[in-house]
């Protein structure tokens, strides 16, 4: 006893002040020999974190540090974490699976010890951390260092944390919520409960997101922050969880509250746009604040075919298909703009402007079969030009051309245009009526009236 004495004064005496400090600290240990041992363990194995030697920090003193004295500092715990993380992926790559377990299990129990002892911690600590924080590390961890991870306890976790946190959540935080979230609801899809919860989930983490973004200053965890945006809206999409309805119960709400809010506006556009959500209110609305305070080719095509298709008003639809062709750089998207200006001009039989499009379009990009197959139809719809009724079906000689042509500039739609060749073939006179007005084939016969071309007869 008497030894054991000695030594632990010589050891408090070489530890100088600190050795004073600990001598009558709890934390340590319940007797001064016990104290003494703790502070010994922490210097040696923190040694050995400093050289990232973590199988040697383990096995020589944290474990007993943890164990024993759980309130001796704060560097237990994001030691402990540092050191079980490494060794867990080491028995991950052995493919040991018994050591992965046992590490995985003890990476749990620093977390959940933390959170048991956080008010102590915090109390010694400069640096305090709430429960939040420790709850979405906690969280992440389980999902990321496991080797039988548990869907429903990770989801569990995963909610806790971003409810603790909220705008105040790491980035990876929500990406685990929305994974896990998604995946839950895909293993049972039925389930209306986690349908909902999902959409709520989404709801959330979109949110928390931005306001995480906008508070960064860090330009790698704002771009790692930027991605877990696309991500979220990922996992939501590929889901299956969301349709048009649902998306309209979402969004409609927020749309006025959010009406100067580009990046809102443009994210609902984009979403509803890949569910094909573009008869929405929702959907509309979005566009038309997003285009009033930044003018874009995507969203004046939007609108151009929203006025269209949902409320039949032509000439605000190609107002705004106009605007986008103001705005385009690129002539195949032009080329797209105008035929979409063609075929509505079609749709209301004004046929000299649909062929004026339709010209400004193979102007931009000859090689738009489309659009040829719309100049056939456009000679189709007014093939009389004489009183000769041979003569009128001549025309359709016209049409075969521009069908022809199509197919040859464009491949893709070769078997609409053939479709169509044949349908017209049928229509073309017969070789005894031109016979009786003076023409055979191989004959040139210019098409007068509103088609105005010359073909071959044939």
């Amino acid at each position: 006893m008497k030894k054991t004495l000695i030594t632990t004064i010589a050891l408090f005496v070489t530890m100088g002040a600190f050795a004073q400090d600990v001598q009558d600290d709890p934390r340590y240990g319940n007797t001064p020999e016990e104290r003494v041992e703790t502070v010994r363990k922490i210097s040696i194995y923190t040694e050995y974190v400093k050289t990232n030697n973590f199988k040697d920090a383990y096995e020589q003193g944290w474990q007993e540090v943890f164990k024993n004295a759980p309130l001796a500092s704060v560097n237990t715990y994001t030691h402990g974490v540092k050191i079980l993380t490494s060794l867990y992926g080491e028995a991950r790559a052995a493919k040991d699976t018994e050591l992965m377990a046992k590490y995985s299990e003890e990476l749990m129990q620093v977390y959940e010890q933390r959170l048991k002892y956080l008010d102590q911690l915090n109390a010694q600590s400069t640096n305090k951390t709430t429960e939040g924080s420790i709850m979405g590390q906690y969280a992440h961890a389980y999902k990321t260092y496991n080797p039988k991870v548990s869907i429903s306890k990770a989801y569990e976790l995963l909610r806790k944390a971003v409810d603790l946190t909220k705008g105040e959540t790491q980035y990876y935080v929500l990406d685990d919520l929305m994974t896990v979230s998604s995946q839950r609801f895909k293993n049972k899809s039925d389930n209306t409960e986690y349908r909902d919860a999902l959409l709520q989930d989404y709801v959330d983490c979109a949110g928390y997101i931005d306001e995480f973004i906008a508070k960064q200053t860090n330009e790698q965890v704002l771009a790692n922050a930027q991605k877990v945006k696309e991500n979220i809206d990922s996992h939501f999409v590929g889901s299956g969880a969301a349709d048009c309805e649902t998306l309209q119960s979402i969004y409609a709400p927020k749309i006025e509250e959010n009406k100067d809010n580009l990046e809102y506006l443009n994210k609902v556009v984009r979403l509803m746009t890949i569910f094909d959500c573009r008869s929405s209110d929702a959907y509309f609305a979005a566009a038309e604040y997003a285009h009033a305070i930044s003018p874009s080719v995507q969203t004046a095509k939007a609108l151009g075919a929203l006025y269209y298709k949902q409320r039949d008003d032509a000439d605000k639809a190609i107002e705004y298909y106009n605007q986008a062709i103001e705005l385009d750089t690129d002539k195949k998207n032009i080329a797209d703009t105008y035929f979409a200006i063609a075929n509505i001009y079609f749709s209301k039989d004004n046929y000299d402007r649909s062929r004026s499009s339709i010209q400004k379009c193979l102007s931009n990009n000859p090689n738009k079969g489309e659009a040829y197959i719309l100049m056939a139809l456009l000679y189709a719809a007014n093939y009389k030009w004489s009183k000769e009724p041979a003569l009128d079906r001549c025309s359709y000689f016209a049409v075969i051309d521009k069908l022809e042509q199509a197919k040859k500039v464009d491949p893709s739609v070769a078997e609409r245009a053939n479709s169509l060749i044949k349908q017209y073939k049928e229509q073309t006179p017969q070789v005894e009526d031109l016979f009786m007005l003076g023409y055979k084939a191989g004959d040139q016969l210019e098409i007068k009236g509103w088609i105005n071309e010359t073909v071959t007869i044939r």
